[in-house]
């Protein structure tokens, strides 16, 4: 089925971690440009409707089905009009993008995909580390403990992910912390720390820092569904070696070193 009405697009628009100002040029100019916005309440805070331009039909989609969401988007197709779909974070991950995407396909209404801040680097800004450094981690395994909503493959274990020693970026896990931590200290050991950034970028952003040892007892109640729990030695920032990038005997194609470069009259 295909509906009929003018030529119009559903903007899909990664609204970044929660800060207003942390969205792209071509997300905030979106924004501005679309009749009608649908926006995850339940994550996305009100001060990124604030690029909604006057009169613009504003809808919270935290209480819809997805049918509902639908039925929407083909109101706002049907009269030509375009839509800002707002999602938390990045698109790419835990957006539920994909299941609107299919539909729209079988309606044969356009879209477009604009990527976001996602909430693991919002998170890692916030603790101002490195998630990846020299002879510790060169890995970020993005992940969750497995939940009600949606279960985890089979194949996608904690265990399976901490027997790698990459740093962690739980998602949707907080509730789960016990679970997690017997998962994990058999890989990371008991000392291993841990992070917990709790809205990140939001007016009352929280950031816990702990061990697995010490994980369970440091969070508080109220610190629960938005929160990010980062794992790995790399949290430290320390005990890593320096990158061979800017070493100064490192030759690269910007700054060629001794009398045979591999890419000699490059260094301009």
């Amino acid at each position: 089925m295909v509906l009929l009405g003018e030529a119009m697009t559903v903007h899909f628009i990664g609204a970044g971690p929660g800060a207003a100002d942390l969205l792209t040029l071509r997300g905030r100019d979106l924004i501005a440009a679309s009749p009608v916005c649908l926006y995850a309440g339940s994550l996305v805070p009100e001060g990124v409707l604030s690029h909604c331009p006057p009169g613009c039909r504003i809808v919270n989609t935290a209480p819809l089905s997805l049918d509902e969401i639908m039925a929407e988007i083909a109101a706002a197709h049907a009269a030509g009009q375009d839509v800002a779909r707002l999602h938390s974070g990045d698109l790419s991950i835990w957006s539920a993008m994909g299941e609107q995407l299919r539909r729209l396909r079988e309606l044969g209404i356009p879209y477009d995909v604009t990527p976001g801040v996602p909430s693991f680097a919002a998170a890692a800004a916030a603790l101002g580390v490195e998630l990846t450094l020299p002879g510790l981690a060169q890995s970020v395994v993005l992940t969750r403990v497995e939940g009600r909503a949606t279960q985890m493959p089979s194949r996608e274990t904690l265990t399976a992910f901490g027997a790698t020693g990459a740093t962690l970026a739980l998602h949707l896990s907080v509730h789960l912390i016990d679970k997690l931590v017997a998962e994990l200290v058999p890989h990371y050991g008991p000392d291993c720390p841990v992070a917990v950034v709790w809205r990140a970028t939001w007016p009352d952003q929280r950031i816990i820092r702990a061990t697995l040892a010490t994980l369970a007892g440091a969070v508080p109640e109220e610190v629960e569904r938005t929160a990010l729990i980062l794992v790995g030695q790399a949290l430290a920032q320390e005990g890593f070696e320096e990158s061979r990038l800017y070493a100064g005997d490192y030759d690269r194609r910007y700054r060629p070193v001794g009398t045979d470069p591999r890419f000699p009259g490059t260094g301009s």
